[in-house]
């Protein structure tokens, strides 16, 4: 099971759950490592702590993860493991080319990451869930960033793709690009609340009836709508848009998919209520066009091949580091509170 399978390359590697992982080096020439070494990269310690936080929010972020089945618990503990000794090696190859980050960048982070959260006991809950305190968010922070950049000087500032490989692809995927047929429709609706008795039912359709009534004298459908309608599109003329067939009720949907353009619908019940519909136009059904959907396949593409070279730069740097893996099973973990 590959549970980060999927993700933008960057979210693998930079902070994506604000991952800890230990700072501390054994000392030259000591042969007994610190009790609760799952891994050393380099002379680096990653601490069995360090590797219990990460699973535990790792298994707060996939909460289908079957704690009970021990096989798919050792897959994802040799993920977490992993993950851990990746951002290790990259955090050491981001002191050796240099890379710096500012305080004011961090500061930055931390305004960001605020915003997030209606108050500040929000953002220090999420701290204490994290097992974080500001200061060690700093430091993830500030080592988040510097494997960012390393990554951007590393790997994205040589990824280029053609407008042929935005083509090929386009060409090759057909399927990805078509569009079902989608009909515009407004309606007004009148409401009928779950529970609601037979007499409030009764009252519902007499107003809908009359409303009818209106609209084949030669009420205008849209000031109708805006003057009765219980949905909120009713200030819009009860206009709903472009839609497909399996977007709304069935009723509402085989209804509105029978009517000409310009036609009214006699009134229709669903579990909203009951409504009246109007047809606009359609649009049959097609392909996206190659213009359309250049930019989006452009920046797809180049996720992709990003996450595919991002993936061999760490392995090329991992053969060239020294990377001891001591992981024990341990009980199983349970998720934070």
């Amino acid at each position: 099971m590959r549970i980060l399978r999927g993700k933008r390359f960057y979210v693998l590697v930079v902070i994506i759950a604000m991952v800890l992982f230990a700072t501390q080096a054994c000392k030259k020439g000591e042969e007994k490592l610190p009790e609760g070494t799952v891994a050393v990269v380099n002379g680096q310690i990653v601490t069995q702590e360090d590797f219990d936080t990460q699973l535990s929010l790792v298994q707060q972020r996939f909460p289908n993860i079957d704690q009970t089945n021990d096989e798919q618990l050792a897959e994802v503990k040799k993920e977490v493991l992993e993950g851990l000794i990746n951002q290790k090696v990259l955090y050491q190859e981001s002191e050796k080319k240099g890379i710096e980050v500012s305080e004011a960048a961090i500061d930055e982070r931390l305004v960001a990451m605020r915003k997030r959260f209606p108050d500040e006991e929000g953002f220090k809950g999420m701290l204490d869930k994290m097992r974080l305190t500001e200061d060690s968010l700093r430091v993830q922070l500030r080592q988040g960033l510097a494997i960012q950049e390393l990554i951007t000087r590393e790997v994205l500032s040589s990824i280029e793709i053609s407008d042929k490989e935005t083509k090929d692809y386009y060409d090759g995927n057909a399927d990805l690009f078509k569009q079902p047929e989608k009909i515009q429709a407004s309606h007004i609706l009148i409401k009928i609340e779950t529970g609601a008795s037979e007499a409030e039912k009764a009252e519902a359709l007499k107003k809908i009836k009359g409303i009818q009534k209106e609209l084949k004298a030669g009420g205008d459908f849209a000031e109708l709508a805006k003057k009765h309608s219980q949905c909120p599109s009713s200030s819009k003329g009860g206009d709903l848009g472009y839609f497909a067939r399996g977007q709304m009720v069935k009723p509402f949907e085989d209804a509105a998919f029978s009517l000409k353009p310009g036609e009214v619908s006699d009134i229709v019940e669903t579990s909203f209520g009951y409504h009246l519909i109007k047809a606009g136009e359609r649009q049959p059904e097609g392909r996206t066009e190659y213009k359309d959907v250049k930019d989006k396949l452009l920046q797809y593409l180049k996720r992709v091949k990003t996450e595919e070279e991002g993936k061999e730069y760490i392995e090329k740097l991992k053969k060239s580091a020294k990377v001891e893996r001591f992981l024990t099973e341990t009980k199983k973990q349970e998720p934070a509170e």
